[in-house]
């Protein structure tokens, strides 16, 4: 990629996160917004609690998962050679998402929640290949996608069983959480987030060579001496941390993983650490602006984060789709 393609990205992020900061039912001017980060005191009390406690966590978090979705679809699609490969659609959202709800009913802690939406996630990878595999077509994108729409459809199979008798308050925040929000970001929740995205970004990263063999296919991964199989399946649990770590802080936000990785190819990224780089600043700009018009579009009401992230995402994948046909 060329330094002016970073500069392009650098400069939409920033203002992506400005106006995510500025704006909302109270507008804040930008030099406020400067002085509520910096020194607080330097202005009025409420502007300094709008802007530190309830606009920049939700900023925070919506990065955070953006990065994580964006990485973690660049990676799958890089992996199976399939440009229809996300999270969201190959199931690994949905699993992870029944891992948190099983936790969360149990009443196990914050720390404790993306654990087991991890395992969900990998329950649901296996699931899916196995769908893939069993239809002697693990090849095709289109048989994987099914399989991803089967293992999701279960995945909301039994989270509405594990909520059957939940009280109503109970199952009203769980939908809600399932069509993917950050209202209730925390700097806390943003700190915990942080370190899975982390973990996860720089382990895709120091994998971004194997990825760049796998997606020249199989033979020619096994004549440069990688094992295809080994590679592949440490991809999946990465991506598969990932993508539950932001279902644990935000619910189910569909589609990024999928437009993501192609506007960081269309930016010029070629090799996987790059395409994973932009994927990730691409992804949180998305995200973050995403969030902005999911709580200013019809004040002082909001939208469903996963709902404004699949109008965007839902016709793109159609078109897709149809290139495959």
């Amino acid at each position: 990629m060329r330094l002016s393609h970073w500069c392009l990205l650098l400069a939409a992020f920033a203002l992506a996160c400005l106006l995510a900061l500025a704006c909302g039912t109270v507008s804040i001017a930008p030099s406020v917004v400067w002085h509520a980060l910096t020194n607080a005191s330097a202005v009025d009390p409420t502007s300094a609690v709008i802007v530190r406690a309830l606009r920049l966590p939700r900023l925070l978090v919506a990065a955070l998962v953006g990065a994580a979705l964006g990485m973690s679809g660049a990676a799958l699609q890089g992996a199976l050679r399939n440009g229809l490969a996300e999270p969201y659609l190959l199931g690994v959202s949905g699993g992870a998402a029944v891992g948190a709800v099983i936790a969360v009913s149990l009443g196990a802690a914050f720390a404790v929640v993306p654990l087991a939406a991890f395992g969900g996630a990998v329950c649901a990878v296996v699931l899916t290949l196995f769908v893939a595999h069993a239809s002697g077509m693990r090849g095709d994108p289109r048989v994987l996608i099914m399989g991803g729409v089967v293992v999701g459809a279960f995945a909301n199979a039994a989270i509405m069983i594990v909520l059957a008798n939940a009280p109503a308050n109970a199952i009203r925040g769980a939908l809600w959480w399932m069509m993917g929000s950050v209202s209730d970001a925390t700097i806390g929740t943003a700190g915990m987030l942080a370190a899975y995205v982390a973990a996860g970004g720089l382990a895709l990263l120091l994998l971004a060579r194997q990825i760049d063999i796998l997606a020249l296919g199989d033979e020619a991964a096994a004549g440069l001496g990688l094992d295809a199989g080994g590679a592949t399946r440490r991809l999946f649990v990465v991506a598969a941390l990932l993508a539950s770590a932001t279902v644990a802080a935000a619910g189910l936000i569909g589609f990024v993983g999928l437009v993501v990785p192609h506007l960081a190819r269309f930016s010029g990224a070629r090799r996987h650490r790059p395409l994973l780089l932009a994927s990730a600043l691409i992804g949180a700009t998305l995200v973050v602006a995403a969030d902005l018009l999911a709580r200013t579009l019809r004040p002082p009401g909001e939208l469903p984060l996963g709902a404004v992230t699949a109008l965007v995402g839902v016709p793109f994948f159609l078109g897709k789709l149809r290139s495959l046909a």
